[in-house]
């Protein structure tokens, strides 16, 4: 198994995280769904100058995006959204887009649930034949009962997926199994041969090892089903605004390079930027508890 790391987490240009991740050791970069900021071309070499390579992307539904709205102009205008994050790991040689299919934080439902699913699978259809021509694997992956309403367990997304197609997948991800989960082992078995990404963050949604979660155990399970893949990092520090705060210091307060669109998920999330001090910590504690599994 190899190391990735989404770049989202900070504030910071991807020139500073691609420099700061290949000298603590990881690999792989899964870069945040934002097609539209960055040059493919010139990304893809100073990865190369690094020694890094592109895992793949995570779809950022923020906004209007929801590949299951009423609208059909609404689902329209995010599939071609799904469409450009695949069309930018494909220019980075990557592999894989991880799809969230609602809108984050949406909580009110467009329609009844057979309509809702008929939408969905309508929508990641058309997404799925983009993506086979392309080369590039896609993969639902469930988030908890807080963030949507829609997908939220393994079982729930590997029937869309086979609802979509043969080659469409899963990405799982342990914060997230932590909460919706029975058992998160269990759920990792039934996704045996559909899994094609796996996020890591321990279930307090700090770096992997500063929580509860058993990494070895995890690790175990997924080469009890042939994963053998990557491991993306995609810790979301909850930041303490208390004076019992252990770590002091932790937010960045002139943040770079900071969208809107990045600002509204780290504040919906219970985050804001953190410092380059605290986001390296986390990186290498992430590095040092994983690596050594892998």
């Amino acid at each position: 198994m190899e190391l990735a790391i989404h770049n989202w987490m900070r504030s910071e240009t991807i020139e500073t995280t691609i420099r700061r991740v290949a000298a603590l050791g990881y690999t792989k970069l899964e870069i945040a769904g934002n097609p539209e900021q960055y040059d493919t071309k010139s990304i893809r070499k100073l990865m190369q100058d690094h020694g890094l390579s592109c895992w793949g992307s995570v779809t950022l539904m923020l906004g209007d995006r929801n590949l299951l709205a009423r609208d059909e102009a609404q689902r329209a205008k995010s599939v071609q959204y799904v469409k450009d994050v695949i069309k930018m790991v494909k220019e980075l040689d990557g592999h894989m887009v991880s799809v969230v299919p609602g809108t984050v934080g949406k909580i009110v439902p467009d329609g009844r649930p057979d309509e809702e699913w008929g939408w969905a699978v309508g929508a990641m259809k058309e997404i799925y034949d983009y993506s086979e021509a392309a080369g590039i694997l896609i993969g639902i992956e469930p988030i908890n009962r807080f963030e949507t309403y829609f997908i939220n367990r393994a079982d729930q997304a590997l029937a869309l997926a086979q609802a979509v197609g043969p080659n469409c997948g899963v990405c799982l991800d342990t914060f997230h199994m932590n909460i919706e989960e029975a058992d998160m082992f269990a759920a990792i078995r039934r996704a045996k041969g559909k899994l094609i990404g796996f996020h890591v963050a321990d279930n307090n949604r700090m770096a992997p090892g500063m929580g509860n979660l058993n990494w070895p155990k995890i690790v175990d399970t997924l080469r009890e089903i042939n994963y053998n893949e990557v491991l993306s990092v995609e810790f979301c520090a909850p930041l303490d605004r208390t004076p019992a705060n252990p770590y002091p210091d932790s937010i960045d307060k002139n943040p770079e390079n900071l969208s809107a669109e990045q600002e509204q998920f780290l504040v919906d999330h219970g985050s804001a930027s953190v410092t380059e001090e605290f986001y390296t910590m986390l990186t290498t504690e992430s590095f040092n508890t994983l690596s050594k599994l892998i």
